[in-house]
């Protein structure tokens, strides 16, 4: 047993409170399409050169 034991209504707000505050999830396939489209971007500028 746990030092502090909570009732149900304060598990409720602890695990709304979490929900609202933890970080965007990440997404990776859009993350590597944004690299992918400036990498070619970058590869064309250097080719009309």
């Amino acid at each position: 047993m746990g030092k502090y034991q909570l009732d149900t209504k304060s598990q409720v707000a602890v695990t709304k409170y979490h929900e609202k505050h933890k970080p965007a999830k990440f997404d990776k396939k859009q993350q590597l399409e944004k690299i992918r489209a400036e990498y070619l971007k970058k590869k064309q500028k250097q080719t009309d050169q």
